[in-house]
């Protein structure tokens, strides 16, 4: 059976497979979801053993569990680990709303709900795709899965589990299906993350609030002089004024700069769909170049004083802010995180004080396309979509990816089936069912091509030895024994 009538004939199992993760709220950022958590990392290792996986165990965390599961083919084969995350956004503010967010409807052709594409849909493509090469007996290759509950905060427990789980996760190449397209008609592989540093500022003037009318001009306001201070952080020309932020900075070659100058793009289309007149960024920089190869300074949010109703005529004694930097390769987050507190204590007026405290942050990163494991993703793609999908960089941290990287020493190939009409963390996420298919179709594709350049020959022997040391907990009975026990 080939893979369209495979999915054509499972597709309301594959749908009912996902609603029932969908339907629990996974919502990492409140303390309130803990046991829905634990819930949905437990539905996933169900269904990953019922995909065909070997073995699937949840294995706790600093912090919310992970979901590993496992498909041995043959220790001499390359092997693939596919990651995804399990946790999603909250879905405030609830009234926007067409239906309940945690209730998945199919709609005009798309499923409507709070993970229906971050990450719980992506995710499904990647495991239906499994399934298919298990049944059909096409597997060629080990498959491992990590799925986390903490990327929606910024997985603060996966660098640590990573290492100490480096044994347990080797793999050849890592598989990551949590990125966009261009568009439905313009298939594309993201090659290039930006990275991420954040910090919260605050500004202290006079011990107290101060009336106005008595103070206003004779005592520094702290929210005027916060406002000077981050107005100064870019220049005229929108290059970013902190001494030695460029010292690691990539130039984009003029090679990636002809092939993005190429990508379909209409800048009047952009600018209507988010409201405004112009444009503005670094000089010497197209719109697409400024939003993913170079890096950007933004304030996130600012407040102090009076915010209430009516009037309160007062000088405020603090004032805050929430800044953050995207970074691209090359450009260390600790670094920069030091260099931005040093310039702003440096540049502080002697009439407020500057606390300022870094918070999270991550590298960028960029896989060559001339990897193997990334034409294998793009012959997939080709196949599925009837075209050669583009290579962009994107402007968003997944910080994670860098993790891998320098923590496994693996290269990650990020297969993103997403799009912008998605609205991912907004209400009334969606997800195309014809994207949807075309996903699992374009990941059994590049999987096959994948295994297809690896040189050795191997035959698939489902009871083969085991791959890793797992941990003393989970070793129960034999390696291919699928009844497993919960942790």
């Amino acid at each position: 059976m080939d893979i369209k009538q495979y999915i054509e004939k499972n597709e309301t199992r594959f749908l009912d497979e996902l609603f029932s993760l969908i339907r629990i709220p996974s919502i990492s950022a409140l303390p309130q979801h803990k046991d829905d958590m634990l819930a949905c990392a437990e539905r996933w290792k169900q269904l990953l053993l019922e995909a065909g996986a070997d073995e699937a165990h949840v294995m706790p965390s600093q912090g919310n569990p992970l979901v590993y599961a496992e498909k041995r083919v043959n220790p001499e084969a390359p092997t693939v680990l596919v990651y995804a995350h399990y946790d999603v956004m909250p879905a405030e503010p609830l009234e926007l709303w067409k239906s309940q967010p945690f209730e998945p409807e199919v709609r005009d052709g798309r499923i409507w709900a709070r993970g229906a594409d971050d990450d719980k849909g992506q995710a499904m493509i990647q495991a239906k795709a499994f399934e298919y090469m298990v049944r059909e007996g096409l597997l060629r290759h080990n498959v491992k899965f990590i799925f986390e509950g903490e990327e929606e905060i910024g997985s603060p427990s996966l660098n640590a589990f990573l290492k100490e789980h480096k044994e347990l996760l080797k793999a050849d190449v890592i598989l990551v299906s949590d990125t966009s397209m261009l568009g439905a008609d313009l298939p594309s592989l993201t090659t290039g993350l930006r990275g991420l540093a954040y910090w919260e500022i605050e500004v202290t003037g006079p011990n107290r609030d101060l009336h106005s009318g008595h103070f206003g001009g004779a005592v520094a306001n702290p929210i005027n002089t916060l406002c000077e201070m981050l107005a100064k952080v870019i220049d005229e020309n929108g290059r970013i004024t902190i001494p030695h932020f460029y010292d690691d900075v990539e130039e984009v070659s003029p090679a990636e700069r002809d092939m993005i100058a190429h990508i379909p793009f209409d800048e009047k289309k952009y600018m209507e769909a988010i409201g405004v007149k112009a444009l503005k960024g670094e000089k010497g920089y197209s719109t697409l170049e400024r939003n993913s190869c170079r890096p950007s300074f933004d304030v996130c949010g600012i407040w102090g004083g009076y915010t209430g109703e009516g009037s309160k005529t007062v000088l405020p004694s603090k004032a805050y802010a929430k800044v953050s930097c995207r970074l691209v390769p090359h450009q260390n987050h600790e670094t920069i995180s030091r260099l931005f507190v040093e310039y702003l204590e440096s540049t502080a007026p002697d009439y407020v004080q500057v606390k300022v405290t870094p918070m999270h942050g991550g590298e960028g990163y960029v896989c060559p396309i001339t990897l193997p494991a990334y034409q294998a993703a793009e012959k997939g793609f080709t196949v599925a979509f009837g075209k050669r999908p583009l290579a962009v960089r994107r402007g968003g941290s997944i910080p994670i990816i860098s993790d891998f990287e320098q923590v496994l020493g693996i290269k990650t190939v990020l297969m993103g089936f997403g799009l912008e009409s998605d609205a991912i963390h907004s209400p009334n996420e969606n997800f195309s069912l014809d994207i949807f298919r075309k996903g699992i179709e374009a990941v059994l594709n590049s999987t096959k091509n994948s295994a297809n350049k690896h040189k050795k020959t191997f035959r698939n022997t489902p009871s083969a030895p085991c791959l890793h040391p797992l941990p003393a907990w989970s070793r129960q009975g034999r390696c291919n024994d699928r009844t497993i026990p919960s942790h």
